[in-house]
């Protein structure tokens, strides 16, 4: 049996988390997209612990969501979907930023502490404000580009856990890692048509898995 033979067929992700019992669907899902949606967070300006909160009420609007969700390719899409709940959750925490900053005022002012005048960053001893707030950034350009980058990791994951270790290692030191093909062999002691063997077989399954991720999220 090749390794094309030993991945079974898939039923549509989309289609299994409308059952929003079916642990291992959302599961799958969770460790396909948080990454995603954490480091658009993070390059949108977010704390990590901010970019953490968005994570997590993604990820609760999605269970709310999926169970109605239809695919259909001329009007939706999930990675659009993705992308406007998680502008929206970003811009939450912006808002949520700007009302602590200005509760913590309004309490110094109270205290009798001198008011703040505009620009006067010496009372803003708070860390999260101290942060800068880019609610101008291109979240578009972000996700667009963090998509693609979490399309590979995830079809990487994927294939890794499917295939031949030696295999797997072999792609990885010449695909991912860049190695030349006799260097590859080198390192791991092995034979260079050996590396070129596991390049085909795992790169075929690599195209196949990002086809398949690209088809879930819409692309």
């Amino acid at each position: 049996m090749n390794d094309a033979d030993s991945i079974p067929t898939r039923q549509s992700l989309l289609a299994r988390l409308k059952d929003v019992g079916d642990q291992e669907s959302w599961r799958d899902f969770f460790d396909t997209y948080w990454r995603l949606i954490h480091a658009t967070a993070l390059k949108a300006g977010l704390t990590e612990t901010e970019a953490q909160e968005v994570v997590q009420e993604v990820m609760i609007a999605a269970t709310k969501k999926m169970p109605e969700f239809t695919y259909d390719p001329g009007k939706d899409s999930l990675k659009g979907w993705l992308l406007a709940v998680t502008r929206w959750k970003v811009a939450d925490q912006f808002r949520k930023r700007t009302n602590a900053g200005e509760a913590s005022r309004e309490t110094h002012a109270a205290a009798g502490g001198t008011p703040a005048l505009p620009g006067d960053e010496s009372s803003r001893t708070a860390t999260v404000e101290r942060v800068p707030d880019p609610r101008g950034a291109d979240i578009d350009g972000i996700w667009d580009g963090e998509w693609r980058q979490n399309l590979l990791r995830a079809a990487l994951d994927r294939v890794k856990s499917r295939v031949n270790p030696a295999h797997y290692e072999m792609y990885h030191l010449n695909v991912v890692q860049g190695l030349s093909p006799r260097e590859t062999a080198r390192t791991l002691g092995v034979s260079t048509a050996a590396v070129y063997l596991a390049k085909h077989r795992v790169g075929r399954l690599m195209k196949a898995e990002l086809r398949r991720l690209g088809k879930e999220g819409g692309q």
